[in-house]
């Protein structure tokens, strides 16, 4: 199920954009271990011009490190 943000964030470039996104992600990640005790790797924020064109993506599989 996608989840859109329609107001979204103007950053200074995709660096930038790449940063909070990251962010977001471990973000989100807490907030689902904390409510669900589950992570759904498989969830991504894409990272989207002002036209909706989408310039990179970040996976929830590519910010956490799983150990065992």
């Amino acid at each position: 199920m996608d989840v859109p943000d329609l107001e979204g964030e103007d950053l200074p470039d995709l660096d930038a954009a790449r940063v909070r996104g990251r962010d977001l992600a471990c973000f989100e990640i807490s907030e689902m271990v904390k409510d669900q005790g589950r992570v759904v790797l498989r969830h991504r924020i894409d990272i989207e011009d002002d036209e909706g064109r989408v310039l990179d993506t970040v996976w929830f599989r590519d910010v956490i490190q799983v150990e065992n």
